[in-house]
């Protein structure tokens, strides 16, 4: 399975851990990714509110350097870089008008778009339906039961148009997770926005839906919370000392992503999968795993009679 595959700038800062793991477990799962050469910032999603048409044209400029014949898919591991392809692309074959005008953004550089010529996926959602459940429960080979650990998508990965999961109440990360072994409860939270970008824009209002999000995955007594987009790492991770301290709480919460839980439960190395990034710390996480002892197999009781044994008599009638 081949796919161009597009990092976006936090895979070589603050999420190089979900780039990196991401990169293990598609090695270990026989994806085959193809970096875009000379990629550029998809924007995030501020750019689409000061200037439209150079925001489309600079995600567009990513989806025509892909060769389309060679990888007509693209991942994006980011739920805000993932969304940006997508949008670009439909927005694109919806509207002759920007479609003219982002073309002609692109000819400066010698390039061209065709709505619809490459598909733009999450990296969960490749993991979970093209490779298949099954598929990565055979790669399991220290299950990671005795950890509850609690999906989070976030609202961007489950909301764009005709996505891969419900946009409410996703179970694809669900699923994954059990299929690792793990107990997963559930999450009422699971696509309540982190506030994105709210951090550097409004400090009380940020830290009160960090706290909203952290209060109600805490209630469940978690050994970390799963994420699949980068923003929500660094809010949820980065911040839960600030809302400790604004809440007088004492949240201690890991912040995880997918792929490196996947690498756990697929018996990789915890150093190689860089959970020491993370600023809350993994290591209780890592040591109650360590600790869990595997569930012992139900057998079947199967009752061992003599071939020459009499039948068992009948009970008396009274």
């Amino acid at each position: 399975m081949k796919y161009a595959w597009y990092p976006g700038c936090s895979a070589e800062g603050n999420s190089l851990a979900y780039d990196k793991t991401s990169r293990m477990i598609a090695e270990a799962l026989g994806i085959e990714f193809q970096e875009i050469n000379d990629w550029n910032c998809c924007g995030a999603t501020e750019y689409f509110s000061v200037d439209q048409l150079p925001a489309y044209a600079l995600v567009a400029r990513n989806l025509a350097l892909i060769d389309a014949e060679e990888t007509p898919q693209v991942i994006a591991p980011c739920s805000a870089c993932y969304i940006n392809l997508k949008k670009t692309d439909e927005k694109m074959a919806k509207y002759e008008r920007l479609n003219l005008e982002v073309n002609e953004a692109l000819a400066a550089g010698s390039l061209s778009y065709e709505p619809g010529s490459v598909k733009s996926r999450h990296f969960l959602d490749v993991v979970c339906n093209d490779v298949g459940y099954e598929a990565v429960k055979e790669k399991v080979t220290q299950s990671l039961a005795g950890l509850t650990l609690i999906p989070y998508y976030g609202c961007y990965m489950g909301r764009p148009e005709d996505n891969f999961d419900h946009p409410e109440r996703p179970e694809t990360m669900d699923t994954l997770l059990k299929t690792l072994g793990a107990n997963v409860p559930d999450y009422a939270l699971k696509t309540t926005c982190c506030g994105g970008h709210m951090t550097q824009l409004s400090a009380k209002a940020s830290l009160r839906m960090l706290h909203h999000l952290l209060k109600g995955a805490d209630k469940l007594k978690p050994d970390a919370m799963v994420v699949g987009c980068p923003m929500c790492q660094l809010n949820l991770d980065a911040y839960q000392a600030d809302v400790n301290s604004a809440f007088n709480t004492d949240y201690q919460i890991p912040i995880v992503y997918f792929s490196q839980v996947m690498g756990l439960a697929f018996g990789m190395d915890p150093k190689t999968l860089m959970f020491e990034r993370g600023i809350v710390s993994s290591q209780p996480m890592l040591e109650k795993w360590r600790s869990a002892e595997p569930a012992p197999k139900k057998r079947k009781r199967r009752e061992k009679r003599d071939k020459n044994a009499l039948p068992m008599p009948k009970p008396l009638e009274t």
